[in-house]
Order: C-alpha cells, then sequence, then structure tokens
C-alpha cells in the first residue's frame, strides 16, 4: 500500500488530532482505516502494546506521539494518550528519586521494550518490570546511573519546586 502500512490512516487520524488524549471504538477504528481490525486485537491485550518493534499498529500511534492509555477489550475501546513532555522529579542529596511511572516514561522515550532497557541497564528484565509495576523502586545507585542514561538519551524533567 502506498504511503505505509493499512495503520497509516490511524496515525494520520491521530496526527490531525489537537487533543492530549483520544478514546476511539474498534468500529471507529475499523471506519478510519477502512479495513477490519484483526481478531487477535479484539481478543489479546498484547496487541495494543506500546511495542516500537515487530508491531506496525503500535509504530502508527508511537509515531503520532500517542501511547495506548486504557483498553476495554469487553466495550471495544482503546484510549490513546499524548505522554508528559516533561516530569517533575524529587532529589535526595544530587540523586534523582526514580519512580515507576518515571522509569516507564524513560523507557518508552527511548522506544525500548522492558528486555532492551533492561540489557542497557545491566539489569534482568524482571527487574525493569518489578519497578515499573511499583514492586520495589531502584537503589540509589542504580538511580545514578538511570539519570546519566536519561541525560545521555535526552529525557526532559523539572526539580520539583516542593522539594526541600
Amino acid at each position: 500500500m502506498k504511503g505505509g502500512s493499512k495503520y497509516q490512516p490511524l496515525l494520520d487520524y491521530l496526527l490531525r488530532s489537537d487533543r492530549p488524549e483520544v478514546t476511539l471504538t474498534f468500529a471507529e477504528i475499523e471506519a478510519i482505516m477502512a479495513e477490519k481490525l484483526p481478531e487477535s486485537a479484539r481478543t489479546l491485550r498484547g496487541w495494543w502494546s506500546n511495542r516500537s518493534k515487530g508491531a506496525l499498529q503500535a509504530t502508527s500511534w508511537m509515531n503520532a506521539g500517542f501511547l495506548v492509555a486504557a483498553l476495554d477489550l469487553d466495550a471495544g475501546t482503546v484510549t490513546f494518550r499524548k505522554p508528559p513532555t516533561q516530569y517533575i522529579v524529587k532529589r535526595v542529596g544530587d540523586t534523582v528519586i526514580w519512580h515507576s511511572e518515571l522509569i516507564k516514561a524513560l523507557r518508552q522515550h527511548m522506544q525500548l521494550s522492558q528486555t532492551e532497557f533492561a540489557e542497557k541497564l545491566g539489569v534482568r528484565q524482571q527487574t525493569v518490570s518489578d519497578w515499573e509495576t511499583k514492586v520495589y523502586d531502584p537503589r540509589l545507585s542504580t538511580s545514578k546511573h538511570l539519570t546519566i542514561v536519561a541525560e545521555q538519551a535526552g529525557f526532559k524533567y523539572i526539580e520539583d519546586p516542593e522539594a526541600d
């Protein structure tokens, strides 16, 4: 198909949107695409994951600056949301305190899977998953490494004005 994948019309639709959040039914997405979604889109949460490799559908919404923020397979709806362009951080001394939302935002900013991000940091994929699901927070030494990685990746954050 000239002009991109069959998901190009979804990309174009989201690019034209001036809203930070867009909720669509599966039927509305199919109307935008003028094509049926695959059955896996209706039954598998993983189909809607925000992954940068091997998923043309995810590439379409991610290239438009959106992530899937909510999915209701029973109702057949998906909510796309633009992530913040800046995050507020707290520090202990000169060390940024990394928490689940901040870690996930950095990984998504870098367009890496949990496995790829773990490899970059020298930790296990399960460790990244545990951070992102609030099982535990990274150690201070790991936080310093995350800060270096974030700076190299051009990930923007600002100091919490209410800190101290």
